[in-house]
């Protein structure tokens, strides 16, 4: 690839990661400047209704997208999408209760939990590299959270109960892909989850909304969407070894928001964690490109 070609792609790459990582830390002060009205599941209904009508939309404006929507798999659609809205609302309580930073950071052990699923339900090999994954994964937990000094703290629990519902959802949405595309994917994931958020919800207690909410409530409606979105369009430009780093841009970047608007402590243990979790996951990805490029030749 010429190397004009390969700075447009990182351009791209850049650009798309920037709207994910605004995205992420959108969603979670979204989250955090409605739960002082709204429970969770009211916030997770504007986030699963919103979303809806965006799609709808595209829909309208594409008809094309509607006409590739299948029900051929919906048992899986349903489960996915339900374990998906678990994992949802253990993180959105999280995101009240803890530092951000530290649960942007504690997510990262999802792919750790995705290796072992992997591994059991789909058959894929575990290798030196993925099972370093679980053990660096599991390393870094224990600096982040360091159980049993005064630092500890038991809502973390939530973030790593949600990081096993993200990792159980990313295992099938790999089994969906085979089939399905990812509109039909997203599409019947906010379908599913909308009347499980209205379940749990009181439709008075929107009432109590005011004018200065109607940007946490967009910017929730929207970014649910959007993180996807530009996640997947960066996988596009860039292998996951230029996206994953970028990725974890997320935690320095969560962990200011945090100070600056929370006055939440800036915690090395939180980076140092995440650092280990992060380099394993890289290390893991180089190993793979190494094997696959020898198999190739």
């Amino acid at each position: 690839m010429p190397s004009s070609a390969r700075r447009s792609d990182l351009v791209l790459v850049i650009l798309w990661m920037t709207g994910a990582l605004l995205s992420f830390s959108a969603m979670a002060v979204s989250v955090r400047a409605l739960s002082g009205t709204l429970k969770i599941m009211e916030i997770l209904a504007i986030r699963n209704s919103g979303g809806l009508a965006i799609l709808l939309l595209l829909g309208a404006f594409n008809p094309a997208v509607m006409h590739t929507l299948s029900m051929r798999r919906m048992p899986l659609h349903v489960v996915r999408s339900t374990v998906h809205f678990g994992a949802q609302f253990l993180w959105a309580t999280s995101v009240t209760l803890l530092p951000l930073a530290t649960v942007f950071a504690l997510e990262f052990t999802a792919p750790a939990h995705a290796v072992v699923l992997s591994a059991a339900f789909l058959g894929e090999r575990l290798t030196p590299g993925r099972i370093g994954v679980v053990i660096f994964g599991l390393l870094g937990v224990l600096v982040i959270l360091r159980p049993g000094l005064e630092s500890f703290r038991p809502a973390a629990l939530l973030v790593l109960g949600a990081a096993v519902g993200f990792a159980i959802q990313l295992t099938q949405t790999k089994a969906l892909t085979t089939t399905e595309t990812p509109f039909t994917i997203v599409f019947w994931m906010n379908l599913v989850q909308l009347p499980l958020a209205l379940l749990g919800s009181d439709p008075r207690s929107y009432l109590a909304l005011g004018a200065a909410d109607l940007l946490p409530i967009g910017a929730i409606a929207l970014s649910g969407l959007s993180s996807h979105f530009c996640v997947a369009q960066a996988f596009r430009h860039g292998d996951a070894s230029l996206v994953v780093p970028m990725d974890f841009m997320r935690v320095p970047l969560i962990a200011v928001v945090g100070w600056w608007l929370y006055g939440e402590r800036l915690d090395a243990y939180v980076f140092l964690g995440a650092g280990l979790i992060v380099f394993d996951i890289l290390w893991n990805l180089h190993t793979e490109a190494a094997q696959t490029s020898r198999i190739t030749k």
